[in-house]
């Protein structure tokens, strides 16, 4: 390779003006993720607020119905993976080596990992419903359909996944939603002092 074969340099091996523009954006992009990190609930609020504002867009519009079936199915599955574990027991099952979930209440306790963080969860439906709203400005995604018929097939959809989830929470013993380990109590102190 010669000097200015690699990826985003100029032909004299300084970074090109426009690899520059690009790199410094995304360290701009991920401070700004980096510093969000710790406000959950805010996080959620402009994301809920964002779905709404595009609903409302869709519903004045009155079109861009394939779109959003197309992000309620993006939310379904982002929000199984949330639900799911990181290691999927049923393949733990034959084998005898690894960790396991905890099935009896005298076992060690181990934490709840998803295969889908919350951060990365809440990171993608944001995106998910910024592309969407983008696509609303464009009219060759605006595809006509019966919309009635989407939302019926989202709803069994919806119901037959979550039946099959919860299915499998159960035969594995699982809940998605732990905070940390249990607190045990100890004895009951008498108020008594020992002397020695």
């Amino acid at each position: 390779m010669s000097e200015g074969d690699s990826v985003g340099e100029s032909v004299h091996g300084k970074p090109s003006v426009v690899y520059r523009f690009f790199s410094r954006l995304g360290q701009i992009y991920q401070s700004w993720l980096d510093k969000s990190t710790p406000y959950t609930a805010v996080r959620w609020i402009v994301t809920l607020g964002l779905s709404f504002i595009y609903m409302i867009r869709v519903y004045l519009l009155q079109g861009w119905y394939i779109v959003t079936y197309a992000l309620g199915i993006y939310h379904l599955n982002l929000f199984i993976a949330f639900l799911s574990p990181k290691v999927d027991p049923s393949l733990m099952e034959d084998s005898d080596d690894g960790p396991s979930l905890p099935t009896r209440q005298n076992e060690e306790f181990r934490p709840f990992i998803r295969r889908l963080p919350e951060f990365k969860f809440w990171h993608s439906a944001t995106k998910g419903i910024l592309v969407a709203m983008v696509c609303t400005f464009f009219e060759a995604f605006n595809v006509p359909v019966f919309w009635p018929i989407l939302v019926m097939y989202f709803i069994m959809l919806f119901c037959i996944t979550m039946k099959r989830q919860i299915k499998h929470m159960i035969k594995y013993r699982y809940i998605p939603f732990t905070h940390g380990k249990r607190k045990y109590k100890g004895k009951e102190d008498a108020g008594k002092t020992f002397a020695s």
